[in-house]
């Protein structure tokens, strides 16, 4: 009976140091730097697969906000409002019915002693018939294919006249306008009006109604250096 204890005690100290062996071995082995490194590796994908879930998840929540707002009822209104926006801005090419005017300088022989300046056109005179269209209701305007908008401006350079800053244009003016044929042409041809009033210096005014006018966007740059929307 005491040889079996003993002999359980040496197999009991055998498994002992075994283990404290093996122990000891995995100890050192998980310390070594390649072993140190692959479990860094391993702890950085798994939080970028968390990382990676988690975007996942705001990308669905956006992408279904998304699509609940592109088909609303509210889609059709602020695709409207963004298009008015760039008409009005003249961003936009746009066609319509409308009048075609031309304007050019009188073909009247000077006589000796008379004013040349009296019988060409000048930058009021295309002035003046822009006011014109714009008062009866024009929605929109160009002048030998220039688009013209508010902050649009026109002087005179000589024969010619300069409008969006650098373009300069020389007669015939050709004026399109887009709005109602009738009143647009009334506008210009009334009595004692604009056309009137140049065809007596022997300017040539020509207004005809089209049902069908292109009124190309603006090609200029636009750029606001001191204005900012008011808070």
């Amino acid at each position: 009976m005491k040889g079996f204890q003993w002999a359980l005690a040496a197999v009991g100290l055998v498994l002992g140091i075994m283990l404290a062996f093996q122990f000891r071995v995995t100890s050192e082995i998980n310390k070594t730097e390649p072993v140190q490194r692959t479990q860094l590796l391993a702890s950085q994908v798994n939080q970028l697969k968390v990382d990676r879930d988690f975007l996942q998840e705001q990308v669905n929540s956006l992408r279904s906000d998304f699509d609940q707002i592109s088909g609303g009822p509210r889609d059709s209104e602020l695709k409207e409002n963004l298009e008015n926006a760039r008409i009005l801005a003249g961003v936009t090419e746009l066609s319509g019915p409308g009048v075609e005017a031309t304007l050019n300088d009188s073909n009247i022989s000077l006589k000796p002693g008379e004013n040349p300046n009296l019988y060409v056109l000048h930058d009021e005179d295309v002035l003046r018939v822009l006011n014109e269209l714009r008062a009866a209701g024009a929605e929109a305007i160009s002048i030998n294919g220039q688009r013209i908008l508010a902050s649009t401006e026109v002087r005179c350079t000589g024969p010619t006249i300069v409008l969006n800053r650098d373009k300069r244009l020389a007669p015939p003016y050709v004026i399109s306008a887009i709005g109602d044929p009738d009143t647009l042409e009334s506008s210009i041809k009334m009595k004692g009006g604009v056309a009137e009033t140049l065809q007596f210096w022997g300017i040539q005014v020509g207004v005809k109604k089209m049902s069908q006018v292109t009124v190309p966007a603006y090609s200029g740059g636009t750029k606001f250096e001191f204005a900012k929307a008011a808070s």
